[in-house]
C-alpha cells in the first residue's frame, strides 16, 4: 500500500491520530505484569558474587561456609559452566589496512581474572532471596590484584598492564574510513580549518526496571524457559541457544512489560547461562532480580569518546571535508554490538544535513577496567550530529559568520534529492531548509535579544543554541506479521519487534484498523514470546514503526486475499467480482456484502460448509523482508539562562521541528521526544560516570550519580512535525525513538557556550556542571582583568 492511502483523517482511530496509549490503564492500575512479578511454583533465588576489585587474577574462590549456610542449594563459579559457549559480538568491523578487529572471548563466570568492578565471578543459589545474599556475602573471593586501567589513555600507555595476552596495548580495533589522501587534500586547500576536541561522557542507563530473570528447565521435553525483559525475544533466543549449544527450538524466552531500556536490554548478559544451568541441575526454577547497586556496576553503560573534530571550509564558508579523530573506552568486554557506535555510526551520522563531500572517521577501540559499553539511546548517532553542530558554530565564531547563514548555505536542498553522501547513504526525502526556517520561526529566533536583556535584569546569563540533525536509522530485519482471528472476537497482531515504552500497541493498532477496519478496541498485541514468532528483529535503532508496521500491512493484504475467497463462497460471487472497502466485502456495483468480523465469526461458528480449495481461517503470518534505512531529520533549538554566581543552567525554551515522515500517532511521537531530549539535557548538565584510579565507581548511586528531574526540563516543549514521506518503505515512516537525544545534545551545548562567549568561551564538555561553569566564567573574568 502507498504511502498516500494511509491518510483518511475522519478515522478517529487511524494513521495521523493522536491515540491514547493502550498499554496505560493497565500500567496505572498496577497491572503491569514485568519479569519480576513471574514467580514459579518450588522456585529458589539467585544472587551473583561480584568482583570488588577491577583487575586481578583469579587465584581461589572459596564457596565451603557459603555452602554450609541455611537454604543454600549450590553455588557454581565458571569452572561448572566449561560446557557453555562464551558470549557474542555480532558486529566484526575491519580495521585500518584490512587488519581484523579482536574478539576476545568472554565466559558467563572468568576463571581466568577479573576485569571490571561488578564483573561477575560465582552464583549462589538459596531457598529465599535473603538466604542466596547472605551466603553470597560468605563466598571468599583470593584475587591477586593488578593496576586498573581506566581510560583509553592509560590503558594504550606503552607498558600497561594487558586485559587480555592477544591484544599488544589493549586495542581492539584501529578503525578508519575514508579516503584519508582526499581528506587531507581538502584540508590542505581549505581556506579555514576549525579543531575541537571533544569529549563525550559516559553514561548509566539506568532503567526504572531493573534486569530479572526467571530461568527453568523441562527435563523431559529438555528444553530451557527464560523469562527476561529485553528488546526483542526471537534474535536474543537465537544467541542464547548458540552460547547454551542447544537447537534454538530447545529454547524459549518470554518478555512481559519492561520498564525502560534505551538499548541496554537488548543484549545477552553473563547471568542468564548461569541462571539456567542452575535450573537444569536443580530441577527446579530459578528467579533472580539485580539490586540497584549491583545494576550500577553491572548494567552495560552508555557513550565515552574522546575525539578531535576537524572541519574545513572554502572561503565562502562551504564545507569541504570533515575528520573525527577519536579513542573509544568499550570497558572491559566486547558487548553485543561494541564496535558500532563509535565508528560506523559516527562516520553515517556526523554528515547529517549538510553537502559534506568528505568524511574520514578514525577510532582507537580500547578495552579497560570498566563497564562494558553498548547502545544507549541513539548509539552512535546523537554524538555524531552533536560533534557536527559544534564544529559549525566553532566555525561560525572563528570565521565571522552568522551560525544561522552557515547552515542553510550547506544544506542539502529538495532539489538535490536523492543525494548520495560520502558515508555511501543515499537520502531519498526531505526538506532541511524549510524545516530549519521553521524551527527559526517557532523559535522567534530574531525577539532574542530582548529575551537576552530580560535575562541580564534579573542577573541572568542568557544564550541560544542550534541543533539540526539527521539520523539513519537501522535497517530493519526480517520482520514478523501475523494476524490471528481470536475466539473471541478480538484479532492479535504477532510481530517480533517489543514495546519497552514506545506505546507499540495502539501504534501497530492504528495501523490495522486503518487497513482492515477492525474495530480498534478490539486489536491486541503479541511480542514477547519466541515461542510465536517465526522471524523478529526487536526493536532498536528507531525501526519498528518501519518494520512491523509494512509487516502489518503485508498481513492485511494476504487476509483480504483469503477473505475474498471465503466471501465469494459465502456471497456466491467470483473472486474478481469483489471489492475490500472499510472493512467490507461488497460484489462490485451492487448493494450485497459481508464484513470482515462478521465473516470471521460465521467461520468460528462453523456455519459455513466451505469446499476444499476455501481457506479455513483469516489467520496469516508473513515475514516482511529488509527495508532500507530512512532518514529522520529536524532542528532543535534551545535557550538557556545561567546564573553566573552559581553556574546553575537552566533550560528556559526547547523549540523542535522534526521530519518523521508519515506520523502514525502524534501523541506517542511527541511523548518520545520529550523522553529524549530529557535524556540528552542529562547527559549535558550533569549525567557522569566516574572511576577512581583503582577502578572504584564513585559515582556508584544515586546519591552520587546526577539524574534528571522534572526541575529540569523546560517549561514547555514546542513540538511540531513537518513530515515528507520516505519512499523506502509503504507507511512513508522514518523512526523517532532516538532523535531527542540527537537534538538536545548539540541544541543544550551550543546554548550555553553562547550564554558564555561574553568570557571568551569557546566550547564546553559535557557534562556542564555548575561547577565546570562556574570556573568558565571565574577563568574568563581573570582574563579579562588581565
Amino acid at each position: 500500500m502507498a504511502a498516500q492511502e494511509l491518510d483518511p483523517s475522519h478515522l478517529k482511530f487511524g494513521v495521523g491520530q493522536s491515540v491514547p496509549r493502550q498499554e496505560d490503564p493497565v500500567l496505572i492500575r498496577g497491572e503491569g505484569r514485568y519479569t519480576d512479578d513471574v514467580n514459579a511454583d518450588g522456585q529458589l533465588y539467585a544472587h551473583f558474587v561480584r568482583s570488588p576489585y577491577a583487575h586481578g587474577i583469579i587465584r581461589g574462590i572459596d564457596t565451603v561456609a557459603a555452602a554450609a549456610m541455611p537454604g543454600v542449594a549450590a553455588i557454581y563459579t565458571g569452572h561448572d559452566l566449561g560446557q557453555y559457549g562464551t558470549l557474542k559480538c555480532v558486529f566484526d568491523l575491519p580495521g585500518r589496512n584490512g587488519t581484523k578487529m579482536l574478539m576476545p572471548k568472554r565466559p558467563s563466570l572468568p576463571t581466568d581474572k577479573v576485569r571490571f568492578v561488578g564483573d561477575p565471578v560465582a552464583i549462589v543459589i538459596a531457598k529465599t532471596n535473603e538466604q542466596a545474599r547472605d551466603a553470597a556475602e560468605a563466598v571468599v573471593l583470593d584475587i591477586e590484584t593488578l593496576p586498573a586501567l581506566t581510560t583509553v589513555e592509560v590503558a594504550t600507555a606503552k607498558g600497561a598492564p594487558l586485559l587480555y595476552e592477544d591484544a599488544p596495548r589493549n586495542i581492539i580495533l584501529d578503525y578508519h574510513y575514508g579516503d584519508s589522501d582526499k581528506v587531507a587534500a581538502a584540508f590542505a586547500k581549505a581556506a579555514h580549518v576549525v579543531r575541537l576536541p571533544i569529549h563525550n561522557n559516559r553514561v548509566v542507563v539506568n532503567s526504572l526496571e531493573p534486569r530479572a530473570a526467571l530461568a527453568s528447565y523441562d527435563k523431559k521435553a529438555k528444553r530451557f524457559t527464560l523469562n527476561a525483559p529485553s528488546q526483542g525475544v526471537f534474535g536474543k533466543r537465537n544467541l542464547l541457544a548458540e552460547i547454551l549449544g542447544v537447537p534454538k527450538e530447545d529454547v524459549r524466552l518470554i518478555t512481559g512489560h519492561v520498564g525502560g531500556s534505551f538499548g541496554m536490554k537488548g543484549s545477552i548478559f553473563p547471568e542468564y547461562v548461569p541462571l539456567l544451568h542452575a535450573a537444569r541441575e536443580l530441577g527446579k526454577p530459578v528467579k533472580w532480580t539485580d539490586i540497584r547497586s549491583d545494576s550500577f556496576v553491572s548494567d552495560h553503560h552508555g557513550r565515552d569518546m574522546d575525539v578531535l573534530a576537524e572541519l574545513a571550509l572554502d572561503k565562502r564558508g562551504r564545507f569541504l571535508a570533515t575528520r573525527f579523530t577519536g579513542t573509544a573506552n568499550i570497558g572491559a568486554y566486547l558487548s553485543q554490538v561494541a564496535p558500532l557506535m563509535t565508528t560506523l555510526n559516527i562516520a553515517k551520522n556526523s554528515i547529517g544535513m549538510y553537502r559534506t563531500p568528505l568524511i574520514e572517521v578514525n577510532t582507537i577501540l580500547a578495552v579497560t577496567n570498566t563497564v562494558p559499553v553498548a547502545a544507549y539511546r541513539g548509539a552512535g548517532r546523537p554524538e555524531g550530529n552533536y560533534f557536527m553542530e559544534r564544529l559549525i558554530d566553532v566555525a561560525a565564531t572563528q570565521m565571522g559568520l552568522d551560525r544561522v547563514e552557515l547552515r542553510r548555505r550547506n544544506m542539502v536542498t529538495p532539489d538535490d534529492m536523492p543525494w548520495t553522501t560520502p558515508a555511501a547513504t543515499t537520502y531519498d526525502s526531505g526538506d532541511f531548509p524549510g524545516l530549519f526556517a521553521r524551527a527559526l520561526e517557532a523559535a522567534d529566533w530574531k525577539g532574542f535579544p530582548a529575551r537576552k536583556r530580560e535575562s541580564a535584569k534579573r542577573g541572568k546569563l542568557r544564550g541560544r543554541g542550534i541543533g539540526c540533525y539527521l539520523e539513519v536509522t537501522a535497517a530493519p530485519a526480517s520482520e514478523m506479521g501475523g494476524l490471528r482471528f481470536n475466539d473471541d472476537g478480538t484479532v492479535t497482531i504477532v510481530t517480533g519487534t517489543l514495546d519497552y515504552g514506545q506505546g507499540h500497541w495502539s501504534a501497530f493498532a492504528q495501523i490495522l484498523h486503518q487497513k482492515l477496519a477492525i474495530p480498534f478496541e478490539s486489536i491486541k498485541l503479541l511480542q514477547g514470546d519466541s515461542d510465536q514468532l517465526i522471524a523478529g528483529g526487536g526493536t532498536g535503532g528507531s525501526k519498528s514503526i518501519m518494520a512491523s508496521g509494512a509487516a502489518i500491512l503485508e498481513a492485511g493484504d494476504l487476509v483480504i486475499e483469503k477473505g475474498k475467497q471465503i466471501a465469494s463462497f459465502v456471497l456466491e460471487a467470483g473472486i474478481a467480482d469483489l471489492e475490500f472497502k472499510n472493512g467490507r466485502f461488497t460484489i462490485a456495483g451492487t448493494d450485497r456484502s459481508i464484513g470482515i468480523m462478521e465473516l470471521a465469526a460465521k467461520m468460528r461458528d462453523g456455519r459455513l460448509n466451505l469446499p476444499p480449495e476455501i481457506p479455513r481461517t483469516l489467520n496469516v503470518e508473513t515475514v516482511f523482508k529488509h527495508a532500507p534505512s530512512a532518514y529522520p531529520n529536524g532542528c532543535h533549538i534551545a535557550e538557556v539562562e545561567i546564573d553566573p554566581q552559581t553556574g546553575r543552567v537552566a533550560v528556559v525554551t526547547y523549540v523542535m521541528v522534526n521530519d518523521f515522515g508519515t506520523v502514525v500517532n502524534p501523541l506517542l511521537v511527541e511523548g518520545q521526544l520529550h523522553g529524549g531530549v530529557l535524556q540528552g539535557i542529562g547527559q549535558a548538565l550533569m549525567e557522569d560516570t566516574v572511576y577512581d584510579e583503582e577502578g572504584q565507581l564513585v559515582a556508584g548511586s544515586f546519591m552520587d550519580y546526577a539524574l534528571p528531574r522534572a526541575d529540569n526540563a523546560p517549561p514547555v516543549f514546542t513540538f511540531e512535525s513537518r513530515p515528507v514521506p520516505t519512499k523506502t518503505n509503504p507507511l512513508g515512516a522514518k523512526g523517532c525513538g532516538e532523535a531527542g537525544c540527537a537534538g538536545s545534545l548539540p541544541s543544550v551545548m551550543n546554548a550555553i557556550v553562547d550564554a558564555l562567549s561574553i568570557y571568551g568561551v569557546h566550547h564546553i564538555d559535557m557534562p556542564a556542571t555548575p561547577l565546570k561553569i562556574w570556573q568558565a566564567i571565574h577563568n574568563g573574568q581573570q582574563v579579562a582583568a588581565e
